[in-house]
C-alpha cells in the first residue's frame, strides 16, 4: 500500500481554516452570554394611562439573567424568560423599573411610565 501525501501548504491550510471555524462558532454560541443582561417590558406600555380597579399587570421578557427585580423586590421568571407580576399602583402618575444581573455582575434596568386613571362615577 502507498500512502497519500498531500503538499504541507495544503494541510497548514486545512488546519488554520479548522481553527478559524472552531473560534468562530464558539464566539457565534457565546453572543448572548457576551451581550449581557436583556429586558423587554410588554405591558402596560410606556406613557399609557390606565383606568383600573387597583391591579396592572407588569408583564416582559428578561434574557441571560440570573437575578430579576421589580422595583427593587425578587421577581420570577419562567424557563423561557417571561415574567408577570401584579401591581397595585395609586391612582396618578406611577413608575416602575425591572432591573436583571447576569452571572457576571453586569446590570441593565428598564423603566415603564404610566397614568393609572380613576374614574369615580356619580350616579344620580
Amino acid at each position: 500500500m502507498s500512502a497519500i501525501f498531500l503538499p504541507r501548504g495544503f494541510l497548514l491550510l486545512l488546519a488554520a481554516l479548522l481553527i478559524m471555524g472552531a473560534v468562530g462558532y464558539g464566539l457565534f454560541e457565546a453572543r448572548r452570554i457576551l451581550a449581557g443582561p436583556h429586558i423587554t417590558i410588554h405591558e402596560p406600555q410606556d406613557g399609557s394611562a390606565l383606568s383600573t380597579r387597583g391591579a396592572v399587570v407588569l408583564s416582559g421578557t428578561a434574557r441571560n439573567i440570573s437575578f430579576l427585580t421589580i422595583n427593587d423586590k425578587p421577581a420570577l421568571t419562567d424557563e423561557r424568560g417571561h415574567f408577570a407580576q401584579i401591581l397595585t399602583p395609586t391612582a396618578g402618575y406611577a413608575i416602575f423599573t425591572v432591573a436583571a444581573t447576569d452571572r457576571f455582575g453586569r446590570r441593565m434596568s428598564r423603566s415603564v411610565r404610566f397614568t393609572v386613571l380613576n374614574y369615580c362615577p356619580i350616579y344620580g
